[in-house]
């Protein structure tokens, strides 16, 4: 058993001094048979710690049932054999470019709610959640033999609100939990956000990107004691579609690495290794200085462009660290573990099997709700997926506009059955005027809850109402596809012959491996849509790009038949090319 504590100036293991060299690696976006490869490469890039998130959302996507809580105790039981300690960030908001921030929208969308401060009700759910979490994080700290250093207490809530007494219930009830390890907060280096987000007697931290002295010294002028720490030392950034790849120069990150350490100061790099965005859970943003503009939905990866790869590979990023933080270990590195098995030979996937959208959505879609005007997403329970509202237009009338008020994300219109358009936030009016009388069907997809700013928690759908001309349609019909209908498989789904055209639905397939391991699909001439091999939700797939391939974890594959279902949200390329998989 060992003692962490933080000092005067250090942080102290047994009384003497330590600094943390630590690298985000999110248990959650890296299938668990990766887990022990991720920890051997960040030792050998020189790192003595991990830190991680944990999403709410992903381990309580429903009020009172829970999914696979144990898997944060099986990580850290990975990192202590790997040699590393810990760092955990249990929120209960965490940001990290995940869905809602992590929170479960049965939460966010709770009439009345108000999250993130000191409201009774959203505070008894924190309670709740944190009960059942800490044990897989208490017996696990460092006083009691595990690898557990540093618990945060929320995340980067001096970004957010100024609620301080809402920290200190937070910060109070992990204590109560039995969390006997130093407690933290993180901020921007920013007077007001470290005066909205830390808290007297919590070790505060500081995350950015470069400058390291200025930052610091800001830090300082609000605490003149304590470690000094970047939490997130941004090494790279996250993509959004139809946006650029976005990269960093890996000497300019290395010398803005050798900076944080010149001064001193412990780092967590994020990402050390950012991974993959599985099963749909890739959020959003919102555009803008004050993150108040358009939409701006996460890709599936979550490289990071980080110094391992999606793929578990070392970049240049890696080895231009590896040498920073060798002069920070006494003795030589670990050498590079051995890289998990690769696909042995590229594969066609042959689809053999169709069902329409509205199949799909009568197999395994929620009940349906009739109501005056639409139902947000979070009222029909819908986590991630879609919603199909059906409405009529009175007749006889003129053709008069068709515009959706409050539409979140995108919507594809059909008008007695014949696709009419797709709309957006920024163009919510169809082209063509309709006439009554006519049916309308709105296809509705979440491209990703925001997960920071003031728009965070926001609900999806279509949050207004449906307007022909300026008058209101009602009695809206809506029936809801979660993506968590298809974890039990498409069984419930008649499947027919492959359309002629290239038609929005679900295609079934299969695909036969030689020589399982890491791969990626390709998806020529595909639109916007999900896949799932053998079950596994790869993630969302859009050609608007920037990305253009999803990864396929070796551990998904099995030697000979694989099944493959493709959700297509929208027509495709009738000649389009096969999907692939090919090695990485």
């Amino acid at each position: 058993m060992s003692e962490f504590t933080v000092g005067e100036s250090d942080f102290l293991l047994d009384g003497r001094p330590v600094r943390l060299l630590s690298g985000a690696l999110h248990y959650f976006r890296v299938h668990e048979e990766h887990w022990r490869h991720r920890l051997a490469m960040l030792r050998a890039m020189g790192l003595n710690c991990v830190e991680t998130y944990v999403p709410w959302n992903l381990h309580r996507p429903v009020p009172g049932g829970c999914r696979d809580v144990p898997a944060l105790g099986r990580f850290l039981d990975a990192v202590r054999e790997a040699g590393l300690w810990a760092i955990v960030r249990p929120g209960p908001y965490i940001c990290a470019e995940w869905e809602n921030g992590g929170l479960p929208p049965w939460v966010t969308g709770e009439p009345g709610m108000r999250v993130r401060t000191r409201d009774a009700r959203y505070l008894s759910h924190v309670e709740h959640w944190f009960h059942q979490l800490m044990p897989e994080i208490v017996p696990r700290q460092i006083d009691r033999g595990g690898p557990v250093v540093l618990v945060q207490v929320e995340n980067e809530y001096g970004s957010y609100g100024s609620d301080t007494g809402y920290l200190e219930e937070l910060a109070a009830l992990l204590r109560a939990e039995g969390v006997t390890v130093p407690l933290f907060t993180s901020d921007g280096p920013e007077d007001h956000m470290l005066t909205g987000g830390s808290l007297p007697g919590v070790l505060a931290t500081v995350n950015f990107g470069s400058h390291a002295r200025e930052a610091f010294a800001t830090l300082r002028r609000h605490r003149p004691e304590g470690p000094l720490m970047c939490m997130e030392f941004w090494c790279g950034w996250f993509d959004h579609w139809a946006g650029e790849h976005v990269a960093r120069d890996p000497a300019e990150a290395a010398k803005a690495l050798r900076e944080i350490l010149e001064c001193g100061a412990s780092v967590n790099l994020y990402m050390a290794h950012g991974g993959t965005s599985f099963g749909g859970w890739a959020g959003a943003n919102r555009g803008g200085t004050l993150h108040e503009g358009p939409l701006e939905p996460d890709v599936t990866s979550y490289d990071y462009d980080a110094p391992v790869d999606e793929y578990g590979r070392p970049t240049e990023k890696f080895w231009r660290f590896r040498d920073v933080l060798a002069d920070h270990h006494d003795g030589p590195l670990p050498e590079l573990p051995p890289p998990p098995a690769s696909l042995g030979l590229p594969a066609e996937v042959a689809l053999d099997g169709f069902a329409s959208l509205g199949d799909v959505l009568e197999a395994l879609g929620g009940e349906e709700t009739v109501a005056p005007v639409p139902p947000t997403f979070e009222e029909l329970d819908v986590t991630r997926g879609l919603v199909r509202y059906e409405v009529d237009v009175p007749g006889p009338r003129q053709p008069y506009p068709l515009a959706l008020r409050g539409l979140r994300d995108l919507a594809v219109v059909y008008v007695d059955g014949e696709r009419a358009g797709v709309l957006t936030e920024e163009e919510p009016r169809l082209e063509e005027p309709v006439a009554g009388p006519a049916r309308v069907e709105l296809w509705v997809e979440s491209l990703g809850r925001v997960s920071y700013g003031p728009r965070f928690g926001e609900a999806k759908g279509i949050t207004g109402g449906i307007l022909h001309e300026r008058q209101y349609l009602h009695g809206v019909r809506a029936r809801g596809l979660d993506l968590d209908a298809f974890s039990g498989g498409v069984a419930k789904v008649g499947f027919g012959a492959l359309p002629e055209e290239g038609a929005a639905g679900l295609y079934r397939g299969t695909v036969l491996v030689r020589g399982a391991g890491d791969a990626r699909l390709e998806l020529p001439g595909r639109t916007r849509g999900f896949v799932w091999i053998n079950g596994f939700g790869l993630g969302r797939y859009w050609s608007v790009g920037p990305q253009r391939s999803l990864y396929v974890p070796g551990p998904v594959l099995r030697e000979g038949e694989n099944e493959v279902w493709v959700l297509e949200l929208q027509e495709t390329d009738p000649d389009r090319p096969a999907l692939r998989l090919l090695p990485v």
